[in-house]
């Protein structure tokens, strides 16, 4: 193997591990949010669980955070508005990629 393709594959693999990471970290950050929002709402223990595990999974159903925010506002029903859900995501998403990396050291 040639110098080229060493440097190659070790650039995929710092790709690959970096957008591993990304998806990881925004995947907590929505669950963080889930559970400020299940706060905001009244929920605790379980049922707080079980509504920022909703919150993770909604993060699935286009490209962008959009419809995590959307979802979000429809349920706190007038709790918080859009742009305090984005700023709340904005603040939790540096603490969920310490705690990633945290993790993975």
């Amino acid at each position: 193997m040639t110098t080229f393709d060493d440097r190659e594959h070790a650039f995929e693999a710092k790709f690959a591990h970096d957008e591993e990471m990304q998806f990881k970290a925004q995947a907590r950050c929505n669950k963080m949010l889930g559970l400020w929002a299940a706060g905001l709402m009244g929920k605790t223990g379980d049922e707080a669980d079980a509504y920022a595990k909703t919150v993770v999974i909604a993060d699935f159903e286009e490209a962008g955070h959009e419809d995590v925010v959307r979802k979000v506002e429809a349920d706190l029903d007038g709790l918080a508005d859009a742009d305090t859900i984005r700023a709340k995501m904005a603040e939790l998403l540096p603490e969920a990629k310490a705690q990633i990396m945290g993790e993975a050291g």
